[in-house]
């Protein structure tokens, strides 16, 4: 047996890192692959990049922007495998990722999804630190988004490989949305599932501190984008489970959105704290890091939201500074 696994890269604008990523897909130890590149109507060179790999084993397709989702869409429509792998066109996967969770899964008649570990880098893929996170085990589908929801921990799109048939069954991607429309979409994914079984060795690469991709998009419409993709995830849990367990970690969910959003979109703050009191109340306070945590103290946590949106719009993120510091605490931590 020998199933065919299709890499589905949604491209737009990414011209400076999509050979890399191209590169580790056709890398993989697992040779029968395809990889499906939709070109999302980029206005750099990332058409002229993706042709430019064509061949037997790559496909490029070229569309009018109609975002991520449509894009993903696209590609499973063109995807002929028996495992389908999502690889966002800035991110990396390790030469055996594929391979690794083939193994693990038998073959594409498994009832489970499997996952991997994971790690973030800024320039280099050699910067990634792979820390062992609750996620990284096996677990039912309702238990993993208790947890991941609970606890702020997530699993990036790539760490995935899905069956076709749970593919399938889960539907597609939401075309409405945009900024984090993999919530609702792996969530649905994970409950078509029986359970996620976690790969050890299977890593992939997610690349931070690109303040032009879809995760740094803060507008209005993207914040509804967020918005409505939470409230189509929990809807996803609710309907599998109804239960107090369920109905806090989709209350935590709502009241994190609360505090990322401030003082932003005050009307979608007043929906979500309606959806917080009807499933029962969160008691998550806000989160941050040292500068955060100590301008909260004499401040209060909304001005101090207020200060960091300033220092984070005039260079925090272009520098990079919140994911370096995140990472030489986690280095000094795993090393010690």
């Amino acid at each position: 047996m020998n199933p065919l696994v299709s890499i589905i890269t949604p491209c737009y604008n990414v011209e400076q890192w999509l050979p890399d990523t191209i590169e580790s897909a056709l890398a993989q130890t697992w040779s029968n692959i395809e990889i499906i590149l939709v070109d999302d109507g980029s206005k750099d060179n990332t058409l002229a990049i993706a042709n430019s790999f064509a061949s037997s084993k790559v496909k490029v397709i070229s569309q009018e922007n109609a975002g991520q989702s449509a894009a993903e869409n696209r590609a499973f429509q063109e995807a002929q495998g028996d495992f389908i792998e999502y690889l966002d066109a800035d991110d990396l996967l390790a030469p055996d990722k594929i391979e690794r969770q083939i193994q693990l899964l038998g073959d594409s008649n498994s009832e489970f999804v499997a996952s991997g570990e994971w790690a973030r880098f800024y320039k280099f893929s050699e910067e990634a630190l792979f820390i062992p996170q609750p996620l990284w085990r096996d677990m039912s589908p309702v238990d993993w988004l208790i947890c991941a929801w609970e606890g702020h921990y997530m699993m990036h799109g790539a760490a995935w490989l899905v069956p076709r048939k749970i593919a399938e069954k889960a539907g597609s991607w939401n075309e409405k949305l945009s900024l984090i429309n993999d919530f609702d979409y792996f969530s649905r994914i994970l409950l078509a599932s029986q359970g996620v079984k976690f790969c050890q060795g299977a890593k992939t690469y997610y690349r931070s501190g690109n303040t032009s991709s879809l995760s740094g998009s803060k507008s209005r419409k993207a914040w509804e984008s967020a918005f409505l993709a939470l409230e189509l995830g929990t809807n996803n849990l609710l309907l599998k489970e109804d239960s107090q367990r369920t109905r806090h970690a989709c209350a935590t969910v709502f009241q994190r959105f609360i505090y990322e959003v401030y003082p932003d979109v005050p009307d979608l703050q007043d929906k979500a704290a309606a959806k917080v009191q009807n499933w029962g109340g969160s008691d998550l306070t806000p989160s941050g890091g040292p500068m955060f945590k100590l301008m909260s103290g004499f401040l209060g946590w909304k001005l101090a939201k207020k200060v960091q949106q300033q220092v984070y719009k005039y260079g925090y993120a272009k520098a990079g500074l919140g994911w370096k510091l995140s990472k030489l605490k986690q280095k000094i931590i795993f090393n010690a």
